[in-house]
């Protein structure tokens, strides 16, 4: 080596050495940031599991419901579908009370709601004690089904935002899921569902005695993440907020995104309901377009499959542990389908996954819908379909499903928890929550009753014409949200 490069070697400046050691630091601690982002999201999302597992619970308990309680077509209807009354109101009430004490006290309070509505469903001794226990559930999930994307939105960074949302789905999938695989095994180990098993107490009571486990885990999991640094800044506690924006993107940004949340902050008051409407005294586009998400992801008929599967394919002549393995199978392939779209959404967008899932949805329906209007009765009066129609039936159905949760499902969620402005978040998410419920419990209560008038094939038909006008709604109403921080929705 000559005598210039190694005088060029010792003369590198120090600050280079520096900057370097600094870039280092930095990197350690963006990556130290983003592995707590992702733990507590992780926290957040146990609420969807939860709200998964609620909902899913009831699909193996229809059987012990009617023998229990001797209730006729429109009482089970009502049973399986009265925690939706408590879904709606939760959901109104969460998005407003979250405003006022804070996004992770509310998911708190509905852990311990989990809790308590788990234990008491499985000791009901008649309808009127179990719909009173799956209401106080349905609050708990309507709860968690708008403030777990919500709190994940606002902790999570934008260009991860749509994947980390995206969990939570995964994790309402797992959630029903998990209460498939639960409800089989405890049928097939007790022999029947309304079989007695351990301790002398009928098996479709121990599945919902199952999620007491999840909810206490949920309940201790939340005493260790931080408070939503959107509602800190909201709520005029800059000190704390400082010092969670510090956790979740390192000392470097801190500052800027302090100011970004201020700026977004329409004025020093409060949030309330009357932000949602323009200066004319109408509802603003957004909250209009809100509400049309919510409501549309229900009218396709998506928790009809996920309530009534047990009752639907015993319905056209498969046994009760064929019909609880075809949820199983049905929750594997949401699962799936969620995982496909986590590598999408932040890539493709949301508004093109929505309209993706609008055309299938429209055709997999048509196609169930096809099927059972060649279902013939049998000498007990049972539906009854030809093998080749049955496979039609039972792929389309499935592929249903992958549509719904490959589009709707996770897409719905995260443009509910992200489309509003800081301002009107909590107040949009109320009103959007309380319309995704109430269509819910509409479709749910409704369902029986359509078996027996129409029958599967006219049910599947209005689910089919529902996902026919969601494709307009999406086309026109529908906008991208992808990459934008929470503070550029300007609604």
């Amino acid at each position: 080596m000559d005598n210039d490069k190694k005088r060029q070697i010792r003369e590198v400046p120090m600050q280079a050495i520096e900057s370097s050691a600094d870039i280092l630091v930095a990197g350690k601690r963006d990556s130290a940031s983003l592995a707590f982002v992702i733990l507590i999201c992780g926290v957040a999302t146990i609420g969807g599991f939860l709200f998964g597992f609620d909902s899913g619970v009831i699909n193996g308990t229809v059987t012990g419901l009617q023998q229990a309680f001797n209730s006729d077509t429109a009482g089970t209807g009502f049973n399986v579908a009265s925690m939706l009354l408590g879904c709606a109101v939760g959901a109104y009430f969460a998005g407003r009370l979250a405003d006022l004490w804070g996004r992770k006290r509310l998911l708190l309070l509905s852990a311990v709601f989990f809790i308590i509505s788990a234990w008491g469903s499985g000791i009901a001794g008649n309808s009127a004690e179990f719909v009173c226990y799956r209401i106080l559930g349905g609050l708990a999930v309507g709860a968690a089904s708008v403030m777990s994307p919500a709190y994940i939105s606002e902790v999570a960074p934008a260009a991860l935002r749509g994947r980390l949302v995206t969990i939570n789905q995964i994790a309402i999938i797992s959630g029903l899921f998990a209460a498939f695989v639960s409800n089989y095994a405890l049928a097939q180990v007790a022999g029947s569902a309304v079989n007695s098993w351990w301790m002398g107490f009928d098996a479709w009571r121990w599945m919902f005695w199952i999620e007491i486990a999840p909810a206490s885990l949920f309940f201790v999991s939340l005493l260790f993440i931080p408070e939503s640094p959107r509602y800190l800044v909201l709520s005029k506690q800059t000190s704390r907020a400082t010092q969670v924006l510090h956790q979740l993107y390192g000392e470097a940004q801190v500052q800027q995104k302090l100011a970004d949340i201020r700026n977004s902050v329409a004025g020093d008051r409060k949030p309330r309901l009357r932000d949602l409407l323009d200066r004319h005294g109408r509802l603003r586009k957004i909250v209009w377009t809100g509400l049309g998400l919510a409501v549309f992801q229900q009218l396709v008929g998506i928790n009809v499959v996920f309530y009534y599967g047990a009752v639907l394919w015993q319905a056209v002549g498969f046994s009760e542990a064929d019909a609880l393995m075809i949820n199983i199978i049905s929750g594997a392939v949401s699962i799936g389908a969620c995982l496909i779209t986590i590598a999408l959404i932040d890539r493709i967008g949301r508004k093109p996954l929505l309209l993706v899932g609008s055309i299938g949805m429209a055709v997999t329906l048509a196609l169930v819908a096809f099927a059972f209007t060649t279902a013939t009765l049998d000498a007990d009066g049972k539906l009854q379909l030809s093998h080749g129609m049955g496979l039609l039936a039972l792929v389309a159905a499935n592929a249903y499903v992958f549509f719904f949760n490959g589009s709707w499902g996770p897409a719905m969620w995260a443009m509910l928890g992200e489309m509003f402005p800081n301002q009107i978040r909590g107040s949009g998410l109320a009103v959007s929550g309380l319309a995704q419920w109430a269509a819910n419990f509409a479709i749910t209560m409704t369902f029986p009753i359509m078996l027996t008038g129409i029958g599967l094939a006219g049910a599947y038909g209005i689910y089919m014409l529902f996902a026919i006008l969601s494709i307009a709604f999406v086309i026109y109403l529908v906008h991208e949200t992808k990459g934008l921080e929470l503070e550029q929705m300007q609604g």
